[in-house]
Protein backbone atom coordinates (compact mmCIF):
# COMPACT_ATOMS: atom_id res chain seq x y z
CA UNK A 1 0.00 0.00 0.00
CA UNK A 2 1.25 3.73 -0.82
CA UNK A 3 2.52 5.20 2.02
CA UNK A 4 0.82 8.65 1.25
CA UNK A 5 -2.15 6.28 1.87
CA UNK A 6 -1.30 5.10 5.45
CA UNK A 7 -0.29 8.29 6.16
CA UNK A 8 -3.58 9.57 5.16
CA UNK A 9 -5.51 6.56 7.20
CA UNK A 10 -3.59 7.58 10.79
CA UNK A 11 -4.22 11.08 9.99
CA UNK A 12 -8.03 10.27 10.05
CA UNK A 13 -8.07 8.17 13.18
CA UNK A 14 -6.10 10.12 15.24
CA UNK A 15 -7.48 12.48 18.05
CA UNK A 16 -8.70 16.37 17.15
CA UNK A 17 -5.29 18.39 18.67
CA UNK A 18 -2.78 16.07 16.88
CA UNK A 19 -4.39 15.79 13.55
CA UNK A 20 -2.72 19.64 12.65
CA UNK A 21 0.63 17.84 13.22
CA UNK A 22 -0.16 14.51 11.23
CA UNK A 23 -1.36 16.41 8.03
CA UNK A 24 1.48 18.77 7.82
CA UNK A 25 3.80 15.88 7.59
CA UNK A 26 1.17 14.48 4.97
CA UNK A 27 1.38 17.14 2.99
CA UNK A 28 5.05 17.36 3.18
CA UNK A 29 5.37 13.55 1.50
CA UNK A 30 3.41 14.76 -0.96
CA UNK A 31 5.22 17.96 -1.52
CA UNK A 32 8.41 15.48 -1.51
CA UNK A 33 7.12 12.90 -3.76
CA UNK A 34 5.50 15.52 -6.04
CA UNK A 35 8.98 17.07 -6.84
CA UNK A 36 10.64 14.19 -7.45
CA UNK A 37 8.43 13.18 -9.89
CA UNK A 38 8.67 16.59 -11.73
CA UNK A 39 12.43 16.91 -11.34
CA UNK A 40 12.55 13.18 -12.95
CA UNK A 41 10.25 14.34 -15.73
CA UNK A 42 12.44 17.11 -16.62
CA UNK A 43 15.42 14.77 -16.83
CA UNK A 44 13.74 12.06 -18.65
CA UNK A 45 12.97 15.31 -21.33
CA UNK A 46 16.80 16.30 -21.14
CA UNK A 47 17.82 12.34 -21.81
CA UNK A 48 14.95 11.79 -24.63
CA UNK A 49 16.66 15.27 -26.32
CA UNK A 50 20.20 14.08 -26.39
CA UNK A 51 19.22 10.76 -27.44
CA UNK A 52 17.40 11.22 -30.51
CA UNK A 53 19.66 13.93 -31.83
CA UNK A 54 22.08 11.70 -31.31
CA UNK A 55 20.53 10.14 -34.68
CA UNK A 56 22.55 13.01 -36.58
CA UNK A 57 25.63 10.91 -35.81
CA UNK A 58 24.18 7.79 -37.00
CA UNK A 59 22.45 8.73 -40.06
CA UNK A 60 23.94 10.07 -43.26
CA UNK A 61 22.05 13.63 -42.93
CA UNK A 62 23.76 14.87 -45.90
CA UNK A 63 21.89 12.41 -48.26
CA UNK A 64 18.24 13.01 -46.60
CA UNK A 65 19.30 16.91 -47.19
CA UNK A 66 20.11 15.88 -50.93
CA UNK A 67 16.55 14.06 -51.05
CA UNK A 68 14.43 16.58 -49.26
CA UNK A 69 16.60 18.74 -51.90
CA UNK A 70 15.25 16.74 -55.01
CA UNK A 71 11.55 17.60 -53.90
CA UNK A 72 11.92 21.48 -52.99
CA UNK A 73 11.71 20.74 -49.16
CA UNK A 74 15.17 21.95 -47.94
CA UNK A 75 13.69 25.63 -46.97
CA UNK A 76 10.53 23.55 -45.04
CA UNK A 77 12.78 21.21 -43.15
CA UNK A 78 15.50 23.89 -42.45
CA UNK A 79 12.84 26.50 -41.18
CA UNK A 80 10.45 23.60 -39.65
CA UNK A 81 13.69 22.16 -37.35
CA UNK A 82 14.38 25.70 -36.67
CA UNK A 83 11.08 25.81 -34.81
CA UNK A 84 10.61 22.91 -33.69
CA UNK A 85 13.80 23.21 -31.67
CA UNK A 86 12.87 26.34 -30.42
CA UNK A 87 9.55 24.97 -29.08
CA UNK A 88 11.23 21.89 -27.84
CA UNK A 89 13.60 23.98 -26.04
CA UNK A 90 10.59 25.91 -24.19
CA UNK A 91 9.35 22.60 -23.11
CA UNK A 92 11.99 21.49 -21.14
CA UNK A 93 12.61 24.93 -19.69
CA UNK A 94 9.09 24.63 -18.70
CA UNK A 95 9.56 21.03 -17.34
CA UNK A 96 13.06 22.73 -15.58
CA UNK A 97 10.35 25.80 -14.44
CA UNK A 98 7.83 23.16 -13.22
CA UNK A 99 10.25 21.23 -10.77
CA UNK A 100 11.95 24.98 -9.01
CA UNK A 101 8.21 25.87 -8.37
CA UNK A 102 6.77 23.03 -6.77
CA UNK A 103 10.14 22.30 -5.05
CA UNK A 104 9.46 25.83 -3.16
CA UNK A 105 5.56 25.38 -2.88
CA UNK A 106 4.33 26.04 0.31
CA UNK A 107 0.48 25.79 -0.02
CA UNK A 108 -1.57 22.62 -0.37
CA UNK A 109 -3.63 24.62 -2.94
CA UNK A 110 -0.75 26.07 -4.98
CA UNK A 111 0.83 22.52 -4.77
CA UNK A 112 -2.85 21.03 -6.49
CA UNK A 113 -2.51 24.10 -9.31
CA UNK A 114 1.39 23.00 -9.85
CA UNK A 115 0.84 19.30 -9.98
CA UNK A 116 -2.38 20.26 -13.17
CA UNK A 117 0.02 22.53 -14.97
CA UNK A 118 2.93 19.86 -15.03
CA UNK A 119 0.23 17.29 -15.83
CA UNK A 120 -0.45 19.98 -19.16
CA UNK A 121 2.79 20.50 -20.25
CA UNK A 122 3.73 16.90 -20.66
CA UNK A 123 0.53 16.14 -22.70
CA UNK A 124 1.41 19.47 -25.28
CA UNK A 125 5.40 18.11 -25.30
CA UNK A 126 3.44 14.73 -26.29
CA UNK A 127 0.68 16.30 -28.41
CA UNK A 128 3.51 18.55 -30.13
CA UNK A 129 6.00 15.90 -31.31
CA UNK A 130 3.02 13.57 -32.55
CA UNK A 131 1.68 16.79 -34.32
CA UNK A 132 5.37 17.82 -35.77
CA UNK A 133 5.85 13.99 -36.93
CA UNK A 134 2.70 13.76 -38.86
CA UNK A 135 3.48 17.21 -40.77
CA UNK A 136 6.84 16.09 -41.97
CA UNK A 137 5.12 12.92 -43.20
CA UNK A 138 2.36 14.76 -44.90
CA UNK A 139 4.42 17.38 -46.49
CA UNK A 140 6.81 14.88 -47.69
CA UNK A 141 4.20 12.47 -49.27
CA UNK A 142 2.61 15.56 -51.19
CA UNK A 143 6.12 17.08 -52.43
CA UNK A 144 7.13 13.25 -53.59
CA UNK A 145 3.81 12.81 -55.61
CA UNK A 146 4.34 16.47 -57.11
CA UNK A 147 7.66 15.63 -57.96
CA UNK A 148 6.65 12.05 -59.84
CA UNK A 149 3.18 13.69 -60.63
CA UNK A 150 4.00 12.75 -64.68
CA UNK A 151 4.95 8.99 -63.58
CA UNK A 152 2.00 8.00 -61.48
CA UNK A 153 -1.66 7.20 -62.35
CA UNK A 154 -3.60 7.80 -59.95
CA UNK A 155 -4.57 4.50 -58.30
CA UNK A 156 -0.25 4.42 -58.33
CA UNK A 157 -1.54 7.85 -55.83
CA UNK A 158 -4.01 6.59 -54.47
CA UNK A 159 -1.68 3.79 -52.91
CA UNK A 160 1.27 6.08 -52.02
CA UNK A 161 -1.64 8.18 -50.13
CA UNK A 162 -2.77 5.30 -48.32
CA UNK A 163 0.41 3.30 -47.51
CA UNK A 164 1.35 7.10 -46.25
CA UNK A 165 -1.70 7.51 -44.05
CA UNK A 166 -0.71 3.70 -43.03
CA UNK A 167 2.31 4.10 -42.22
CA UNK A 168 2.09 7.67 -40.29
CA UNK A 169 -0.48 5.64 -38.15
CA UNK A 170 1.70 3.17 -37.27
CA UNK A 171 4.75 5.88 -36.31
CA UNK A 172 2.46 7.95 -34.20
CA UNK A 173 0.78 4.76 -32.10
CA UNK A 174 4.36 3.66 -31.31
CA UNK A 175 5.94 7.04 -30.61
CA UNK A 176 2.04 7.19 -27.97
CA UNK A 177 3.17 4.13 -26.34
CA UNK A 178 6.54 5.15 -25.75
CA UNK A 179 5.72 8.37 -24.69
CA UNK A 180 2.99 6.36 -22.29
CA UNK A 181 5.38 4.15 -20.99
CA UNK A 182 7.99 7.18 -20.51
CA UNK A 183 6.02 9.79 -19.01
CA UNK A 184 2.07 7.63 -18.68
CA UNK A 185 3.96 6.29 -15.06
CA UNK A 186 5.39 9.03 -13.62
CA UNK A 187 2.31 11.36 -14.19
CA UNK A 188 -0.29 8.57 -12.74
CA UNK A 189 2.16 9.37 -9.24
CA UNK A 190 1.40 12.60 -9.66
CA UNK A 191 -2.03 12.56 -10.48
CA UNK A 192 -1.99 10.40 -7.48
CA UNK A 193 -0.44 12.58 -5.30
CA UNK A 194 -2.86 15.23 -6.57
CA UNK A 195 -5.65 13.19 -5.23
CA UNK A 196 -4.24 12.84 -1.47
CA UNK A 197 -3.82 16.31 -1.63
CA UNK A 198 -7.78 17.12 -2.36
CA UNK A 199 -8.82 14.83 0.07
CA UNK A 200 -6.49 16.47 2.42
CA UNK A 201 -7.42 19.77 1.76
CA UNK A 202 -11.14 19.25 1.60
CA UNK A 203 -10.69 17.24 5.73
CA UNK A 204 -9.01 20.57 6.50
Amino acid sequence: MDLLENYKKAWINQPEDTKKLSSLEIYKLAHSKSSSIVKWIFIIGILEFVILNSAYFIVDMDEAYTEYKKMGLENFIFYSQIAAYGILFYFLAMFYLNYKRISTTDSTKILMKKIIKTRKTVRDYVLFNLSYLALVMIVVTIASINNNFEDLNNKQIFLIILATLIATLLLLGILWLFYQLLYGFLLKKLNRNYKELAKLDSMN
